[in-house]
């Protein structure tokens, strides 16, 4: 009888335990969803939690390690940013120089869809930043390490990816950005009023 009620007592104890982080994920999942719409606010944020972070760093004087693992990762999600989800790379159809974007009006339409969308790209950046700022608060992660160097491979990983990456589009003929949909006006109506007696 007493190992019925200890049983009982500990699953509802795991159902109440189990209900609040649902609860809670649920919670979280909302206002990350709310913040879609706010794209410049978004990334706004984000770059003073990186500065931050920049600032942390700079004056604690240590955890550098940190700071160049979080910038390789951040260098990656800004590669799978810019990159197409799928890669005229792999999706060779035969001829020399591989399957290319449309580039006239009379082709194809295809839109430009990333690898990673901006949304999941901002998520991945403020959640590492975060992350990131937090382990600067815990000695173990104050790797001593000589930062010009780290600064130095950073900076050749930089330019090594991108001038590979620009290649890349150039070589398929695609830009990842765009500043909205073209606005055509009509030849009749051209916003002009024309006041008559």
């Amino acid at each position: 009888m007493d190992e019925d009620i200890l049983t009982s007592s500990s699953s509802s104890s795991k159902g109440v335990i189990s209900q609040a982080w649902t609860r809670l994920a649920q919670w979280y999942q909302g206002v990350v969803d709310r913040t879609v719409p706010w794209q410049k606010s978004r990334w706004l944020a984000a770059f003073f939690l990186l500065l931050g972070f920049m600032v942390r760093i700079l004056f604690a004087q240590g955890w550098y390690i940190v700071t160049y693992a979080l910038g390789i990762y951040h260098l990656n999600l800004f590669i799978a940013f810019l990159t197409p989800k799928i890669d005229p790379a792999m999706d060779f159809d035969g001829e020399d120089n591989g399957p290319e974007l449309p580039t006239r009006a009379n082709e194809e339409f295809r839109p430009f869809i990333r690898r990673l969308p901006e949304f999941k790209f901002w998520y991945s950046v403020t959640r590492s930043t975060v992350i990131g700022f937090i382990c600067t608060f815990f000695e173990c992660f104050n790797v001593p390490v000589f930062w010009p160097i780290l600064v130095m491979y950073f900076i050749t990983l930089f330019c090594i990816t991108m001038k590979r990456q620009i290649k890349h589009m150039i070589k398929y003929r695609y830009l990842p950005f765009t500043h909205g949909k073209p606005k055509y006006q009509g030849h009749e109506d051209q916003g002009k009023v024309i006041l008559t007696k």
